[in-house]
């Protein structure tokens, strides 16, 4: 990935889209996890896996994006510490957008559901594949507490560019450069 100078609108975009996405279907997931009470839990659950498609396609679109586009370079001389941890945060975040949703997608059809787009079956009930059914359900339920940690990292990484480095990074996010 080469470095770029600015970033782009579809950049811009696909950021903010895929984490707004992502951060409500992420805490769909756990309001169905935790306090939806049946029947609307199944219709709640329709809808997070519904979302979790198209937070899914978004990132697959993202990720091809940054590829094509590369990233956004630093602007303050940063301690190579505080760089590395910058890589690893946003591809572990990357990673997070694609590992989600792909793996609630790999427990439901291998734990023998059908995959249904808000009602529309795109993909029939399949035999049962119980051991690949419990690897998505780990890698599902498993990530949450690490997402939530690389999220806040993340966010309060921003902040600090924006509010102690006073170097622009947060409003190259926001479109403002």
């Amino acid at each position: 990935m080469s470095k770029v100078a600015a970033l782009s609108k579809p950049t811009i975009l696909l950021h903010w889209t895929v984490a707004i996405l992502f951060i409500g279907v992420f805490a769909m997931g756990i309001y169905v996890a935790d306090f939806a009470e049946p029947p609307a839990k199944f219709t709640y659950m329709g809808w997070h896996k519904s979302m979790g498609l198209v937070v899914l396609v978004f990132a697959i679109a993202r990720l091809i994006w940054r590829i094509k586009e590369g990233a956004l370079p630093a602007t303050s001389a940063m301690p190579k510490w505080q760089t590395a941890v910058a890589h690893l945060t946003h591809g572990l975040l990357l990673l997070a957008t694609l590992a989600m949703p792909l793996s609630g997608f790999i427990m439901s059809y291998a734990g023998g559901r059908a995959i249904s787009f808000f009602e529309f079956e795109l993909l029939s009930a399949p035999e049962k594949t119980p051991w690949l059914a419990d690897a998505g359900s780990f890698v599902h339920h498993s990530s949450v507490l690490i997402i939530v940690v690389i999220l806040a990292l993340h966010i309060a990484a921003a902040l600090k560019h924006q509010f102690v480095d006073k170097d622009g990074m947060l409003s190259r996010m926001l479109g403002k450069s």
